[in-house]
């Protein structure tokens, strides 16, 4: 993972991390179950590889589901990996899926 993408270890520390953000952040959602785990590794390398790039522009938080309950139900994540967009605390695009670079990019672009 990423030195620049954050891990928060429970909805307060989510809360935390999104107000000290002066940038949009990228909250991408994990799961833990058989299913999940695979395409959120996946989603690891390309997160962490979009956070370097992105620095500065975008704050990257890893939301694992689990962990953050309040924080899935608020942005409406049923399923992992999930993304959401958030500028100023609202969400202002959703995605769900393992995404490659450039659809990760094509997902921020209107609004990075």
């Amino acid at each position: 993972m990423a030195k620049l993408v954050h891990q928060p270890r429970e909805d307060a520390e989510f809360d935390f991390i999104l107000r000290l953000s002066g940038v949009p952040v990228l909250a991408y959602f994990t799961g833990t179950w058989p299913k999940a785990i695979e395409p959120c590794r996946a989603m690891d390398l390309v997160i962490g590889g979009i956070a370097d790039e992105y620095s500065g522009r975008l704050t990257a938080v890893r939301t694992d589901i689990t962990r953050c309950p309040s924080t899935t139900e608020r942005y409406g994540v049923t399923g992992a990996p999930s993304y959401v967009l958030l500028k100023q605390g609202e969400a202002v695009a959703h995605g769900t899926g393992p995404r490659t670079s450039s659809e990760v990019r094509d997902f921020l672009a209107p609004h990075v």
